[in-house]
């Protein structure tokens, strides 16, 4: 018996305790429940807003628990052109940024077409478009062919975490894993998507991107499990915040038995938070529309609705009169009138904290 997980016999035999994860489980359900309902009375235009800031929330958070920042207007202008949703002020995207997208939205949005080697090859190339990682080449679009550590710490005091299985065995490691993803259990689909995460980053078939693609295989799974293509909570923004503890519960679990109630139990709370903090996304969403519903015959120019939606999604730092002139690509003196003017609608107001230059925020 070796000393992870993958090294024992017939390890993919896993087993948990139910009077442990039957009450989690019975609160994320019900969580659940309340969240689709809530979003059914919002009506489309509002859904796909709220649809639009999770999977943005999504992509951007699954990226930084890798050590990678994405523009977040470029991840939200990928992700609405891809949706076919009118939104005013889209700027291009880079290459990596939209093949992240195009991974997230295929798992989510496709949710039913089954797992094969060949979509994982895609999803794996959209996240390494130049076929490096970072200054690195590595193999694109194939299971790799050397071994793989998860390594931490400075050059000659390394610490192996995670030893994964030896690159001769991945073809039928992931070939069992695909036919049991595709196939129907008498499992619960929340805890079959925790399975999921744990299965496939264990295997950790890739060079790199393993931790992505887990995560687009386990929201692809709770996609199933709510019955929908729409995404209204979002798991990577919870493991991100709980980083730490994600890492310290794989290592946990690949290092022990089959047994993963441990690891499941962690899942169903993490998923619990995710669950709750779709409140804050909602309340940003209904807070937008509440302020155009109030400004609906407030006479504002493209400039002006430009700068407030950007206001009101993920405006980075604070509103600067040259900030302003360069986002709408006018004069620093058109900048500074619409600027006035919207100070004098009630709208904008200049922040209170003093500083080298004036700063402005939104009256909601």
């Amino acid at each position: 018996m070796g000393n992870y997980i993958h090294q024992h016999i017939n390890w993919t035999a896993f087993r948990w305790d139910d009077s442990v994860l039957s009450m989690p489980l019975g609160k994320v359900r019900n969580l659940q429940g309340k969240l689709m309902g809530k979003m059914e009375q919002l009506g489309f235009v509002l859904q796909q807003e709220a649809f639009l800031a999770t999977l943005t929330l999504d992509v951007l958070k699954s990226t930084e628990i890798e050590g990678e920042f994405l523009n977040p207007q470029q991840v939200r202008s990928s992700l609405a052109r891809r949706l076919g949703m009118d939104i005013v002020g889209l700027i291009p995207s880079d290459r990596n940024v939209d093949g992240i997208v195009e991974v997230m939205l295929d798992a989510t949005q496709n949710n039913q077409t089954p797992l094969s080697d060949e979509r994982l090859f895609n999803w794996h190339a959209a996240l390494f478009p130049t076929g490096r990682s970072g200054m690195y080449p590595i193999t694109i679009a194939s299971w790799r062919t050397g071994d793989m550590q998860v390594v931490s710490g400075a050059m000659g005091r390394e610490r192996v975490h995670f030893q994964a299985p030896e690159a001769s065995l991945l073809a039928h490691e992931m070939q069992q894993f695909i036919t049991w993803f595709n196939g129907t259990q008498p499992i619960d689909p929340i805890m079959k998507a925790g399975i999921a995460h744990l299965w496939f980053i264990t295997i950790h078939p890739f060079d790199d991107g393993n931790g992505r693609i887990a995560r687009a295989i386990t929201d692809m799974q709770l996609s199933k499990a709510d019955g929908s293509s729409q995404r209204f909570f979002s798991m990577s923004a919870q493991i991100q915040l709980q980083r730490n503890s994600y890492y310290e519960i794989l290592e946990k679990s690949q290092k022990g038995t089959s047994d993963i109630t441990l690891w499941l139990a962690w899942f169903l709370d993490c998923l619990t938070k995710a669950l709750l903090n779709t409140d804050v996304i909602l309340e940003k969403v209904l807070a937008k529309a509440r302020f155009w519903e109030k400004h609906r015959d407030t006479p504002l120019n493209e400039r002006q609705k430009l700068l407030l939606n950007k206001l009101m999604d993920n405006f980075e730092g604070k509103l600067t009169s040259s900030k302003w002139a360069k986002i709408a690509k006018c004069s620093a003196d058109t900048a500074l009138r619409d600027i006035q003017d919207l100070m004098a609608k009630g709208i904008l107001q200049k922040e209170m904290a003093g500083g080298r230059s004036t700063n402005y925020e939104l009256i909601f």
